[in-house]
């Protein structure tokens, strides 16, 4: 592990659109996608709350999408815990999680820390460094059943990014990217599924592990001493050579899924199909008899019923698919506990079965394949199948369009929104030319309030 950790930051350290393309070229998407979910999430009641009730140290770095402003490591914490908590920012299935959202907010506030200017270039390179470093940590390490993905393996592409960004040289970054395994957080499943929105912490928690990292590396307190292994051992099964394979020749950073639905990326694929065959069919949800869903063994942790949280509901798919039968979208509002909606999702639920079918766990990790047929009252069943998520880069991938699209209709959809995410695209796509990305970012359109 100590050698392909110092391979990584080797082979990365100089991680320019020369040398990877696709990834730079991804880079826009990624991050249009991420500050828009951002700014959409802290418009919900319960992130409301949460910034209502944290305390603010005085800081000019400001919380995405509010007017508020803090130090960098709260604005880095309370930004990514927004990202995540919908449930809709882009992830990785090889990575089984969300790189960008474990990144990201620590490269900001690394920016933000640095001694000077930080060029949009130099920022996005070590943004796509630490993306390929968090995504290749996530495929390395095989989770045992009790764990969650965020909050451990992700941290190291924050660190990776934050010494990068902070001129380390490639014994900095080694030692700082060792070293945030020895800061990863414990994420159970169960916190998960019961509801409890600790879990939404873990991703802003990753991102201060992966800064104080670095710090750590900068000031030489310590190396890379190969304690990446025994740390992540604890969450599953670890392979070094997962980290250093194909590198430089295959970009997992390029390879990563914009989500269209909010909820568990392991819902999406049956989501797309119920939404599917009830576009192209003449019945309603009262027709509906059952609803059998067949699906990877990813998504087991899912299987459970009764949520009364939205959390709890993201990650159940019979609710999800009920929400889906119900209210024929997905979303922060049709999610929304305490409406019609939700209930009568809960209600519908009881009608969907959901089941591993181990013959589909063949196509895991390249495909995450679902089948999903639907009975109906009149006795006719209706069903189909598909290989991967809509929105995955090897399913329908997103075009701009496509994410601008989803950051208007997740802020209203009016004429104003879809001119203030098209703003938001262009404005992350003129990064790479900005000599002060700072002033860059928090002149973006959204990113302030």
């Amino acid at each position: 592990m100590r050698s392909a950790v110092d391979t990584l930051a080797a082979r990365l350290r100089s991680l320019g659109p020369d040398r990877a393309p696709t990834v730079h070229d991804r880079l826009p998407i990624v991050l249009t996608d991420l500050l828009g979910v951002t700014v959409a999430a802290v418009r919900t009641p319960e992130i409301g709350a949460l910034l209502d009730a944290w305390p603010m140290p005085a800081g000019r770095c400001g919380v995405i999408g509010t007017s508020r402003t803090t130090t960098p490591e709260t604005a880095a914490l309370l930004s990514a815990t927004a990202a995540c908590s919908q449930e809709l920012d882009e992830g990785n299935k090889y990575a089984a999680g969300h790189p960008a959202a474990h990144v990201v907010f620590a490269a900001v506030a690394a920016a933000q820390q640095a001694d000077g200017s930080v060029s949009g270039a130099r920022f996005l390179s070590a943004v796509g460094a630490g993306y390929e470093v968090a995504a290749r940590f996530g495929r390395a390490v095989r989770r045992g059943a009790p764990w969650h993905t965020h909050g451990h393996w992700g941290a190291t592409g924050a660190a990776c990014a934050a010494a990068l960004i902070g001129g380390g040289d490639v014994d900095e970054v080694a030692a700082a990217v060792d070293a945030s395994t020895g800061l990863m957080t414990v994420a159970p499943w169960a916190t998960v599924l019961a509801g409890d929105v600790t879990r939404n912490l873990w991703m802003g928690q990753a991102n201060v592990a992966g800064l104080s990292a670095a710090h750590l590396a900068h000031a030489g307190l310590v190396t890379n001493r190969g304690g990446a292994y025994g740390a992540l051992s604890l969450v599953g099964d670890v392979d070094p050579a997962s980290l250093t394979a194909d590198l430089g020749t295959r970009w997992l950073a390029a390879e990563g899924y914009v989500k269209q639905h909010a909820a568990c990326s392991y819902t999406h694929a049956a989501v797309d199909l119920v939404l599917a065959l009830r576009a192209s069919g003449s019945w309603s949800v009262e027709d509906v008899v059952a609803v059998r869903v067949g699906t990877h063994s990813l998504a087991a942790p899912l299987f459970q019923r009764g949520a009364d949280s939205r959390l709890a509901a993201m990650f159940s798919l019979p609710f999800v698919v009920a929400t889906a039968l119900v209210s024929g979208a997905v979303d922060p509002t049709t999610m929304e506990p305490g409406t019609p909606a939700f209930a009568r999702a809960r209600t519908v639920s009881e009608r969907v079965d959901v089941r591993v079918v181990d013959a589909l766990d063949g196509y895991l990790p390249d495909r995450r394949v679902t089948e999903v047929e639907i009975e109906l009252a009149d006795g006719t069943t209706v069903g189909l199948a598909q290989p991967d998520p809509i929105g995955d880069t090897a399913h329908f991938p997103f075009s701009a369009d496509d994410v601008v699209a989803k950051v208007a209709r997740l802020l209203g959809d009016s004429a104003g929104d879809r001119r203030a995410a098209a703003g938001l695209y262009e404005g992350v796509r003129a990064l790479a030319d900005a000599d002060d990305v700072v002033a860059a970012l928090e002149a973006l359109p959204l990113v302030r309030a």
